[in-house]
């Protein structure tokens, strides 16, 4: 609503109604309607260039005009008279717009696109945007001022696991630059492939470019395989076709170079690379191996080999060399890896990464590059200049950001588009992890932990797509959309001009443009279906809408119900008996695409009476106490003995507890203040369990990444005894409790919260 009413307020027309307001992703920093008749755009406007002499801006000259006859009527309306309109594209020499800025001011006959090229490329995929489909080609009268809020907005995408063609690289480009993300993240190497061609180590594509099966779906113990050999690589032209194909495009590609671990494909082609003879081959499997590089000067010759090979087809200013998730084992055992310990001086094997990491900078700066790492090379000392890509929640990033470090957030829990964007039930299998499209954009990549000294080290945020179960085109594009317009929008659009209500209502307008370049996006949800409901009383009101304009929504019911399904029209009450009722829905749209399929059981409830306890006994908060053990279950944490026990003022970690084997348990008392039906949802990473009254109500439990469950319990008025138990087992952590009220999620208010004095 505040976007809304800043756009109001911007609108200065005499009409006492207002344009439509656009549907524009990312949201500009200003907008300001004027009047005056809208520019008539189509075939017959007149492209003009500041400067016709220079290349660059000839090649935008050609993309404009393209936009203005794409979708629009092809000829400018009969009858006109008058000056023909004009597109007129302007280079800015820098002194007064931002570098990635632009300026874009409509009117009768003039529309003006200033900026820098990149400026004046993004201000072109603005007036894509305002461009209405198919229609009369009219830009209303505009001046929008907009820039960046990070230099850096990315997305990753994984191809060692699965390969994907040329073109659709070029497409996933394509897509990347048209809402203005520049920076292509290219996951070249690991266990399962090398998709690099290395001329120097030709070994590195015929050896380890294949592997001779996958693992079937994630039958890993026992070990199942699919039995199709699997492989391929890009060739260097390939690869200097994209990177030409990104530069045009004002998207920077850099390239990941695996080491020292997930080596295993390179390891399969050179074994004299490892700590131990081999033999090796391709993983056919995921997850992590012991078998990495050995820290021979062997190893460091082939890798500043192959690292110049890379640096010649990649212009990028940052080369990625991974680092994260290297088992010591076998450095720990080997005697040239202890010898290297001894010689220069270390403490460890983390030490010794660190030592790894350092001598592979030392060569990057040498050739005028810089190296970008997982937050695992913090592990024994950051090397100098490195600058750190935060995936295991933002922890990493805030380290590193207080040294003094550049950092890209990328935190798992809220930026891994492999992570499922609905009920896993009705979704394509995934790594695991629940990410659903409000979470990316409800995330800040700027910590409340940094100084303002410190958050400029924050260069901006990245989403990571990993391919363990992406195998096509199509399911890349279902798993990055339209998770990557939140992206966009955290990246780009200033903080104070986000609005998550406003996002969700500009959506459906990308979503048709999609339609149109014929994405596979995933479709939302149906509203009204988020979650099983109890229900006071024997009846309920079903009511379900399609947060896409032009969509329907199909339903069925239970069998013998007399709304057994249907097409969605109206709300319609249906009795619940003895056992509830099942409400299943779906949208289809015009193109007749079918949406995820989304369920809620509706259930009679009867009120939990309160507990009987003594106000007068009890303080503000909860009981906070940490343990200290390898738990594989939320249901394990012990309820005595705890390593630290306290107050909290909610369920929240303190930020105290150590990295990993670890658990927490809240307890205390919930005061419902009305009678009714509360909803809550627990999001945890790893697994979490929410009681009330003894009553389970969210069963989060189990290993897993981010992942979110709701559930609801009826309380009547007063307190009731309230605990939550977590656990932490390795990896990223993260622990959410939030209560729906007044149709808002949020967190339990602290005035609902007791705990024993």
């Amino acid at each position: 609503m505040l976007t809304r009413l800043l756009l109001l307020l911007a609108w200065t027309g005499g009409d006492s109604t207002p344009p439509a307001l656009p549907s524009l992703v990312p949201q500009p920093v200003a907008v300001r309607w004027l009047p005056g008749p809208p520019f008539e755009a189509g075939a017959g406007v007149v492209v003009v260039l500041s400067d016709s002499t220079d290349t660059g801006l000839r090649r935008l000259g050609s993309l404009a005009a393209a936009i203005l006859s794409q979708g629009t009527n092809a000829a400018l309306p009969p009858g006109r008279t008058g000056p023909r309109p004009t597109l007129r594209l302007v280079l800015d020499s820098g002194a007064t717009i931002h570098p990635e800025g632009y300026r874009l001011e409509a009117g009768a006959n003039v529309l003006s696109v200033t900026g820098s090229p990149a400026g004046i490329f993004y201000g072109l995929q603005t007036l894509r945007q305002l461009l209405p489909p198919g229609g009369s080609g009219r830009v209303p009268s505009v001046r929008i001022e907009d820039a960046p809020r990070f230099p850096y907005r990315g997305m990753h995408l994984d191809v060692s696991r699965h390969l994907f063609p040329v073109a659709f690289i070029e497409r996933y480009i394509d897509l990347l630059a048209r809402y203005k993300l520049n920076t292509f993240h290219w996951h070249l190497t690991d266990d399962q492939g090398w998709r690099i061609e290395i001329k120097k180590y030709p070994r590195l594509t015929s050896v380890g470019a294949w592997r001779r099966e996958t693992v079937r779906a994630k039958q890993l113990n026992p070990y199942e395989g699919d039995g199709e050999p699997y492989g391929g690589f890009y060739t260097q032209a390939d690869i200097r076709r994209i990177v030409a194909y990104a530069k045009q495009r004002f998207v920077t590609v850099i390239p990941e170079i695996e080491l020292p671990g997930h080596a295993v494909a390179a390891l399969a082609a050179y074994p004299e690379l490892a700590c131990t003879p081999g033999p090796f081959a391709v993983w056919t499997t995921w997850g992590v191996t012991e078998d990495i590089y050995c820290p021979s000067e062997r190893t460091f010759a082939f890798l500043e080999d192959v690292l110049t090979e890379v640096m010649d087809l990649f212009p990028s200013r940052y080369i990625h060399i991974g680092g994260d998730e290297v088992p010591k084992t076998r450095w720990k055992e080997s005697p040239v890896a202890q010898e290297v310990i001894q010689r220069e001086g270390l403490r460890d094997e983390a030490e010794l990464q660190s030592y790894f990491v350092r001598r592979i900078e030392a060569f990057l700066i040498a050739h005028d590059r810089r190296l970008i790492g997982w937050d695992e090379i913090l592990e024994g000392g950051l090397a100098p200049e490195a600058t750190v890509m935060s995936w295991r929640g933002t922890a990493g990033g805030i380290e590193a950001a207080q040294q003094g470090h550049d950092v890209i957030m990328t935190p798992g829990s809220q930026l891994y588009f492999d992570h499922y964007q609905g009920p896993q039930e009705t979704e394509p299998l995934a790594i695991g992890g629940f990410t659903p499209v409000e979470r990316v954009y409800g995330f800040e990549p700027v910590p409340e932990a940094l100084s303002d000294a410190e958050a400029h080290h924050v260069l901006g945020a990245q989403a990571n797509v990993w391919t363990e179960y992406i195998t096509s085109p199509e399911q890349v594009e279902y798993m990055a959309f339209p998770r990557m317009l939140a992206l966009a929008e955290i990246t780009w659009t200033p903080a104070e001009r986000r609005d998550s209500a406003d996002f969700l209502r500009r959506l459906p307008a990308q979503l048709e443009q999609l339609d149109r370049l014929g994405v596979n996006y995933r479709i939302p949800d149906v509203a009204g279906l988020e979650g099983d409901r109890l229900v006071l009383g024997d009846s309920v009101t079903v009511t379900l809408s399609s947060p896409i304009p032009r969509a329907r929504v199909l339903y069925a019911l239970d069998a013998g119900s007399e709304h057994a399904a249907g097409l969605y029209e109206t709300p319609f009450q249906v009795g619940l008996g003895d056992s509830g009722v099942r409400v299943t829905a779906r949208l289809v749209l015009p193109n007749a695409r079918l949406g995820p399929v989304r369920s809620a059981w509706f259930r009679r409830a009867t009120l939990q009476p309160p507990a009987r306890v003594d106000r007068a006994t009890l303080a503000p908060g909860l009981t906070y106490s940490y343990h200290e053990a390898r738990l594989r279950r939320a249901s394990q944490v012990p309820s005595f003995a705890p390593v630290r026990r306290g107050a909290a003022t909610g369920v929240e970690l303190t930020g105290e507890e150590r990295p990993e084997q670890f658990g927490v348990r809240f307890s205390g008392y919930l005061l419902a203040p009305a009678d009714g039906v509360y909803e809550f949802a627990l999001a945890t990473d790893d697994g979490g369990v929410l009681q009330i009254g003894g009553e389970t109500v969210v069963d989060n439990d189990g290993p897993h990444g981010m992942l979110e469950r709701r559930g609801s319990i009826a309380l009547a008025t007063g307190l009731h005894t309230f605990e939550v138990l977590y656990f932490q087992g390795g990896g990223d952590r993260g622990l959410e409790l939030r209560v729906l009220r007044d149709g808002v999620w949020g967190p339990i208010p602290a005035e609902w919260l007791y705990r024993r004095r």
